[in-house]
């Protein structure tokens, strides 16, 4: 029998990225995003 059935194919870390991003837009709402962006750039004002 052949090993090749236990062998996983690696996804693109681009492709990893997107999934990780549309399963994270399915779970949380808009707020979410908000509070990111403001946590963004309140650290990056702090880093000026």
């Amino acid at each position: 029998m052949a090993d090749n059935n236990n062998k996983r194919e690696r996804m693109p870390l681009e492709e990893a990225g997107r999934k990780g991003g549309e399963a994270t837009t399915e779970n949380h709402d808009k707020e979410v995003y908000q509070l990111i962006g403001s946590k963004s750039g309140k650290a990056r004002h702090d880093n000026d």
